[in-house]
């Protein structure tokens, strides 16, 4: 069990790759927050998960939402050792002229402003437990952008140069921060990036960009998320894992 004994808060919990980190990270011994907005998936993967997972319903970019997240992990575990900055959203892909003002603010407090609160909160109680690791989801559209997709790609450029600086600065706290750049995905969000319908003629043109031919799947994110909460991990800090089948080379 690489994570027996630890507890984590995974957000954005309810599907996709949130779901498989929680999962797996469950199947390690950890004890799980199952942090999402949508109340019925949060509870739905807890009770999957069963007596070590207590379902939380968070909007991230909300402050007393996460003070509450921090409360519960706090109230039913005593306290937090993993924090997963799983919760994103984007704009379907399109002209950057015509993505909304709305849509660019939801992006950028659901997908930048959410680290800034959850840090806020996580970080005196990882302090109490002697460290801790977090784990920020961020993208291969951060490193190598493309159109269609051009402020949800600033979005992942912050998370990725927060990620370096929070590690930087958090170092001597023994908290340790990283960074996961996916590429594109099978999960819900999949034709808001595409901007198309997902069928196999519109998968095979992106994942013609893939060297490994294939989209990632929550359980290739989850094992790199894995990989950077255990303490076998204890040296890595400040970076950002491509897990993208090449598609950054």
């Amino acid at each position: 069990m690489r994570l027996a004994g630890k507890v984590a808060i995974v957000t954005g919990a309810g599907s996709g790759f949130g779901r498989g980190i929680v999962e797996t990270f469950a199947a390690e011994g950890a004890r799980v927050i199952v942090a999402d907005m949508h109340a019925t998936r949060a509870a739905e993967v807890a009770a999957a998960i069963g007596a070590n997972a207590v379902p939380v319903t968070v909007d991230v970019s909300v402050r007393s939402h996460v003070e509450m997240m921090m409360r519960a992990a706090v109230s039913a575990f005593g306290g937090i050792d993993i924090l997963v900055n799983n919760a994103g959203v984007t704009h379907k892909n399109q002209s950057l002229m015509t993505v909304t003002e709305e849509e660019f603010d939801r992006i950028y407090t659901v997908n930048v402003k959410s680290i800034y609160l959850t840090t806020l909160a996580v970080v005196p109680e990882m302090e109490k437990r002697g460290g801790g690791s977090i784990i920020n989801t961020a993208s291969t559209a951060g490193v190598r952008p493309r159109p269609g997709l051009t402020w949800y790609n600033g979005s992942k450029g912050a998370v990725i140069a927060l990620t370096k600086s929070m590690a930087a600065e958090l170092a001597p706290r023994n908290i340790r921060v990283n960074a996961i750049n996916p590429v594109i995905g099978e999960t819900a969000l999949l034709e808001e990036f595409m901007g198309l319908p997902d069928t196999p003629e519109n998968r095979a043109r992106f994942v013609a960009g893939i060297p490994l031919g294939r989209m990632s799947k929550p359980s290739d994110i989850a094992n790199a998320a894995l990989f950077l909460a255990d303490p076998a991990s204890s040296f890595v800090t400040g970076i950002a894992m491509e897990v993208d089948g090449g598609r950054c080379i």
